[in-house]
């Protein structure tokens, strides 16, 4: 399948937009799973597990499993295994770099560990990005406008063109898009107008959307800027960390299923 096929099938099995972030370290899991050998691979597996059935998309960070070293990258490489073929697998890597680094950079995170997407930025321009858009099977969600406050400091900026600087980068996404259709954009849920504005500017694209719950995006904002397009709705704290306790994938199914009850 295609990377928008992969997407549109997994929302289509679950009936669902929620993607679920695995944001997992040491410090935000239940204490009683801290004696196991691995307990970020052990809290993964319990939710999805318990959501399994819920989620179209999981989006580990990760961040969260190269800050536990070689312990992380096993956790993160149990924790793609554990996920069902028919769901999506974002890597939420960030990354952006030129030449052979992002030729390594493809090769970890679509190779050694075999996500169908992974997150950019696109700031260093189409040589940085080229190595992961070769196939039309994997996907990349670049940066486009990102839900935290300094996004105001270069995003937001007035180009000689008239433009923002996020409605560039948005434009110059739809062009690397149109070989293969393997693109799209990380959008944030605090911005609903702008959400809105960037949705009719690029229909083709799917959203990546992060903000909602902890960070105090709207999901019904979201859901009505968003109108008819494909996009995958990310929460990590509120589903993970609803409980702390021996019931924790309980409570992160109950929560799961709020949000996607919301969703349709």
């Amino acid at each position: 399948m295609t990377f928008l096929e992969k997407i549109k099938s997994a929302q289509l099995k679950n009936k669902s937009k929620l993607c679920i972030g695995l944001d997992t370290s040491l410090s935000n899991i239940p204490e009683h799973l801290l004696s196991e050998t691995n307990p970020v691979l052990t809290f993964n597996k319990a939710i999805i597990d318990a959501t399994k059935d819920l989620a179209c998309a999981y989006k580990p960070n990760v961040a969260y499993y190269e800050a536990y070293g070689i312990k992380g990258f096993e956790a993160l490489e149990g924790t793609l295994a554990h996920i069902p073929e028919y769901i999506f697998t974002i890597a939420d890597i960030k990354r952006g770099d030129i030449g052979a680094t992002s030729d390594q950079y493809a090769i970890a995170y679509q190779e050694k560990f075999p996500f169908d997407s992974v997150t950019l930025s696109p700031y260093m321009g189409s040589d940085s990005v080229e190595p992961f858009l070769k196939r039309d099977d994997l996907g990349v969600f670049f940066l486009g406008l990102t839900s935290n406050q300094g996004a105001k400091d270069f995003q937001y900026l007035d180009l000689a063109s008239g433009k923002k600087l996020y409605e560039e980068v948005t434009d110059k996404i739809r062009e690397w898009n149109k070989p293969k259709n393997n693109c799209g954009l990380v959008v944030g849920a605090t911005k609903p107008s702008e959400l809105k504005a960037i949705r009719e500017r690029a229909p083709e694209l799917p959203f990546l959307i992060p903000g909602i719950g902890a960070q105090g995006g709207s999901l019904e904002e979201v859901l009505e800027a968003n109108d008819s397009g494909i996009a995958l709705i990310n929460v990590s704290r509120a589903i993970c960390g609803a409980s702390r306790r021996m019931d924790f994938a309980e409570a992160a199914r109950m929560a799961a299923m709020k949000f996607v009850e919301g969703m349709r």
